[in-house]
């Protein structure tokens, strides 16, 4: 890891000058070619940094015996994590480790890939949904087409909620002062929280204040990171969503200019990847979930089917606004709303 962030003005001129920090043009097949990884991740401690990023690096590093190195930079260090997608897209940097939430705007189908709210019920649906129905093949397509950009899902899991105060039913949410973002927070004001955005940095002395009741950062791993459990006694499924909210993006040139063979060693890694990594993210949160019970004697609350069904049906309001964004977006829709006539959920 660097240790010295770069001023913008000097990341701009360096990044201009040299673009991919190796040789211009094609790359031989002998050459040590060293790629930047800026990440939107802010420290070495999450377990993102030690189960995804380092993870890609150095099976990278093994794999091509030391001739392929990718350089993490942790969110600040190299750019802020919310430049990520124009550093990448523009060419700045060859590869980046981000999250689709930043750039809902730029990317109409990133609204789908972050998450729709109430979208899957358990994992294993998202993941089959990405991997099996297609949707990430059409995710590629659009970011390669449209952007010049490979994608890759790292994983998909859950977002969900940390609670000071039970929550049984979609009526005990009326009024229910929570910290969201995005088309969460969208969603839940819609049920008739008071959900508002605050940034991570403050979330934990609002708790502790009383000033919000809840908020959701990832699954319990984020949750307890957070400190939410010291405040906090119940955590709630099923999700508010579940989506791939990390993602991986490399710019099309910079991969065309590498040797065939570490195109096929960067591919096959991070396209391993997704199953392992969202096996492991489950047994992960299972586990903190027993610490969180044993430690902080916090209780974790079930809604039943009928709930989630009421839930449910109130976000697909939501979903028909993403509809409208783009062609892409409203073939994607229409693909999770099939999935869940399929299984029985909605006509």
């Amino acid at each position: 890891m660097r240790a010295k962030p770069l001023t913008a003005l000097w990341f701009f001129i360096f990044a201009i000058a040299l673009p991919f920090s190796t040789n211009a043009g094609i790359a031989q097949a002998d050459d040590v070619i060293t790629w930047r990884l800026p990440m939107h991740h802010t420290t070495t401690q999450s377990p993102v940094y030690q189960h995804s990023i380092m993870k890609i690096v150095n099976e990278v590093k093994e794999q091509s015996d030391g001739r392929f190195v990718l350089e993490p930079y942790l969110a600040g260090t190299m750019m802020p994590g919310t430049q990520l997608f124009d550093a990448v897209r523009r060419g700045m940097v060859p590869i980046v480790h981000t999250t689709p939430a930043y750039d809902l705007h730029q990317v109409p189908i990133f609204n789908v890939v972050a998450g729709l709210p109430l979208n899957f019920a358990e994992v294993w649906e998202a993941a089959y949904f990405f991997k099996w129905l297609g949707f990430e093949d059409m995710v590629r397509k659009n970011l390669l087409e449209t952007y010049g950009l490979r994608y890759y899902s790292d994983r998909v899991y859950t977002t969900e909620l940390s609670l000071r105060k039970p929550v049984h039913s979609m009526e005990d949410f009326q009024g229910l002062k929570l910290r969201s973002s995005g088309i969460l927070q969208k969603y839940l004001s819609s049920i008739g929280s008071a959900a508002e955005m605050i940034p991570g940095g403050d979330i934990y002395a609002a708790l502790a204040s009383g000033m919000i009741e809840g908020a959701h950062w990832g699954g319990v791993q984020g949750s307890y990171a957070m400190g939410f459990y010291e405040v906090n006694k119940y955590h709630l499924r099923p999700a508010l969503n579940i989506a791939a909210t990390d993602i991986w993006l490399i710019n099309n040139e910079a991969y065309d200019a590498l040797p065939e063979d570490l195109q096929e060693i960067l591919h096959n890694a991070l396209e391993d990847h997704f199953w392992p990594r969202t096996n492991q993210y489950l047994y992960q949160e299972e586990m903190e979930l027993q610490r969180a019970i044993d430690k902080h004697n916090v209780e974790l609350l079930t809604l039943p089917q009928e709930e989630f069904a009421k839930m449910q049906a109130a976000a697909i309001k939501i979903w028909d606004e993403v509809a409208e964004k783009s062609p892409e977006c409203a073939r994607a829709v229409e693909m999770l709303k099939q999935f869940n006539r399929d299984l029985g959920r909605i006509e």
